[in-house]
């Protein structure tokens, strides 16, 4: 009788309490398949990071990106917002959002506090997890309590609609035994060694099937997604833009995860995982080139022109989100009110840049930097 590497979870409506405990065997990603595609996701993350690190003006990516990858992750969870409603949001600060914006925006903050909190503690810890949660929530509830009788259904409205595909663990104690081994796996890399791309892969799996929420634990697992990267080395800001695979692979994605509770299918996983993170480093790669190459041709045409004092320093600033308000150049002392108002008028005679009044305030959107984001 051949060894069983991998217990599965036999019953869907039952909570799955005998979750493997990490590391899981190597003979379960121990394939050709994965270790192809692994060089690829490694060569495509490289390429990326290397891209970044010489930009003089991270707030250019780390705003524009990680605004993108807030929305589309929030759309996973059919949070949906538009463009302008999010990109207003953001120039107006989140105090004045409200809805889906500013659950997207939170989900933001969560990208940047998460990234502060570990460039602190420089590990792992229950109390990042917590953090993450509950700003993308906005609650002070903690870990679910082991009474609450959590399952996951089938959404839609198909036949199959309402159908509990899967039931995490619950039990006294039984969450926070299973985060704690996560923790470890994360954290000890003498003890669990292996590439930390197949590593992010099983402990994503991980996070998900022990649920530790009632509610965000997607956008938490996907943020801790981008923050193990960053706390790895792999890259300097979370720029990477993985959400985006995941909802154009939507289908893909959930039955990769139950493709390891239910068959032991861990190569499959771990493959979806790698393609997403080759595929989006380059789509993001990409986006950057894209974004600088506009942002130095419109430099060097207003320069020509001869209008503007402090040219650079313009269009560095109106590149850093897609919406500029005439007090936002004020406040950061780039010129003082008329001249900004004057400035930002004269783009938009140039094409650089659209007037919109939007419940009587103005606001001048970078047309071209809207339209990067938004392909």
């Amino acid at each position: 009788m051949s060894e069983l590497l991998y217990q599965i979870n036999p019953d869907r409506n039952k909570p799955w309490n005998d979750l493997p405990e990490l590391p899981i065997r190597n003979e379960l990603i121990d394939s050709i398949p994965i270790l192809k595609k692994l060089g690829d996701a490694k060569a495509a993350l490289a390429k990326l990071q290397g891209r970044s690190v010489v930009i003089p003006n991270q707030g250019m990516l780390i705003n524009s990106i990680s605004l993108q990858e807030a929305k589309i992750s929030s759309e996973i969870e059919n949070i949906f917002t538009t463009d302008d409603e999010l990109y207003k949001a953001f120039s107006d600060g989140q105090s004045e959002a409200n809805g889906a914006s500013k659950e997207v925006l939170r989900y933001r903050e969560a990208l940047w506090s998460g990234y502060n909190y570990l460039s602190k503690t420089q590990q792992f810890n229950q109390d990042y997890f917590l953090q993450i949660f509950q700003e993308i929530k906005q609650t002070k509830d903690k870990i679910r309590p082991p009474f609450l009788e959590t399952s996951i259904k089938q959404g839609g409205t198909g036949p199959i609609a309402g159908k509990v595909i899967y039931t995490p663990p619950r039990g006294a104690g039984v969450i926070e035994k299973k985060l704690s081994n996560l923790i470890d796996f994360l954290n000890d890399d003498q003890s669990y060694n292996m590439d930390y791309l197949i590593k992010m892969a099983i402990a994503h799996f991980q996070f998900e099937a022990i649920h530790p929420f009632r509610d965000g634990n997607g956008r938490t697992g996907r943020v801790f997604n981008i923050h193990y990267l960053t706390a790895k080395g792999l890259l300097d800001f979370p720029i990477l833009f993985l959400s985006r695979y995941i909802l154009d692979n939507k289908t893909d994605y959930y039955a990769g995860l139950q493709g390891v509770s239910q068959r032991g299918n861990w190569e499959e996983w771990i493959l979806f995982m790698l393609n997403a993170v080759e595929h989006t480093s380059k789509i993001t790669y990409h986006k950057i080139n894209e974004i600088i190459s506009v942002k130095d041709a419109i430099l060097d045409y207003i320069k020509k022109e001869g209008k503007f004092l402090n040219p650079k320093e313009l269009i560095e600033f109106i590149f850093n989100q897609p919406y500029t308000k005439v007090n936002q150049l004020v406040e950061h002392s780039i010129y003082a009110e008329k001249t900004a108002r004057k400035y930002l008028n004269e783009l938009c005679t140039m094409g650089v840049l659209e007037k919109k009044t939007i419940e009587g305030k103005h606001y001048y959107l970078n047309l071209e930097l809207y339209r990067i984001l938004s392909e």
